[in-house]
């Protein structure tokens, strides 16, 4: 795929992502208190100011990124430890540092951080094959992901955990290691897994008096399995009964929390329809198939590692957020990348485009 066609199907698409995400923004005043009722102001602010970072990291930040990754690292873990201790309250989370009316979240910004820093580790790597050199290398990528996982647990934010882990796992099959590693990571993943199954329906008391204070992640999960829950029951009458063309834009009747972030999808389905929903979802893997073909390309190792994290991070939060919206997933509160309402995510996935035009423009030195 042409550099010129990466552009264009990324531009063309981000455009889309923001009439639409601003237009099903606007639709949820109704729905919202008084005080919030700018929040399509806002995202519009954030799309502006996202742009500008992504064009600064397309021609220049970049190259400073990967330079200073470390330093960056560092430095959001230790703003993820400052939430913990000086951080206030929001929701039961403290996953928000706020200054004056300005507030972002670390655990958004760490995303790209570990996807950087873990690449980079795994560049130093290459040539080193000995089983004890495989066996640091692994350690080394476990515990830069452990550590702000657990910072970023206890806030608690479960699911940007989920997001490190899976972009360590991904890193980690995507690196040439000797295979009895990854027999050894899939046996360990599948005894995890069997062990938490277990608990689940055999010591559910155990699990709860572990977890007491964490009441409300089990309790989205018990919802999402026995297909309960007030949230998933609105969205999925909305879903259902919009039709090919929605209730009309802005007539939306049917309620549910949180209509501007993680239900934003059935937000613009309800205004548009099973239509408006196949027409997202086209963008959507317009979008993704655009960064597959980059990743196929010829470029520098770490490059390629970055753009596999970028990819898989977009690509779960797209089918976590649509999944759980239409009761095929847990809620985990994930939001839909580029539409739902927020400035950290919105800023973070502006900031991850940035980087993927920057490999498109710079891809031309790594052909022979």
């Amino acid at each position: 795929m042409k550099k010129q066609i990466v552009n264009l199907n990324i531009i063309i698409s981000l455009i889309i992502f923001f009439i639409i995400s601003i237009l099903s923004i606007y639709t949820t005043i109704p729905f919202l208190k008084q005080s919030l009722s700018n929040l399509y102001l806002k995202q519009i602010i954030f799309y502006f100011f996202g742009i500008l970072i992504m064009l600064f990291i397309k021609y220049k930040g970049f190259d400073l990124l990967k330079r200073y990754h470390f330093l960056v690292y560092i430095g959001l873990n230790i703003l993820l430890l400052f939430l913990l201790i000086f951080g206030y309250s929001i929701n039961g989370s403290k996953c928000w540092i706020i200054i004056n009316s300005i507030s972002f979240q670390p655990s958004e910004l760490m995303k790209i951080s570990l996807i950087i820093t873990l690449s980079m580790v795994i560049k130093k790597h290459e040539g080193k094959n000995s089983i004890k050199e495989e066996f640091v290398l692994l350690v080394k990528l476990f515990i830069l992901t452990l550590i702000p996982s657990i910072l970023t647990f206890l806030e608690p934010d479960t699911g940007a955990v989920i997001i490190y882990f899976l972009i360590l796992l991904t890193m980690i099959f995507l690196t040439k290691l000797n295979k009895k590693w990854y027999l050894i990571i899939s046996l360990i993943i599948i005894f995890l897994l069997s062990c938490i199954t277990i608990l689940y329906f055999f010591k559910k008391d155990f699990i709860l008096n572990i977890l007491t204070n964490n009441m409300y992640r089990l309790e989205r999960i018990i919802n999402w399995q026995e297909n309960s829950g007030y949230q998933l029951e609105n969205s999925l009458i909305a879903i259902s009964n919009s039709g090919l063309t929605g209730f009309g834009y802005n007539k939306n009747i049917i309620y549910f929390p949180e209509p501007q972030t993680d239900f934003i999808f059935p937000t613009f389905v309800a205004n548009f329809g099973l239509l408006g929903s196949i027409f997202l979802i086209f963008i959507i893997l317009v979008f993704d198939a655009t960064i597959l073909n980059l990743i196929k390309i010829k470029i520098d190792l770490e490059n390629k590692y970055i753009l596999v994290g970028i990819f898989i991070m977009l690509f779960y939060l797209q089918i976590q957020n649509i999944g759980m919206t239409l009761g095929l997933l847990p809620i985990t509160g994930i939001p839909l990348p580029f539409i739902s309402y927020g400035g950290s995510s919105l800023i973070t996935y502006l900031f991850s485009l940035g980087i993927i035009l920057n490999i498109n423009k710079t891809r031309d030195k790594y052909l022979n």
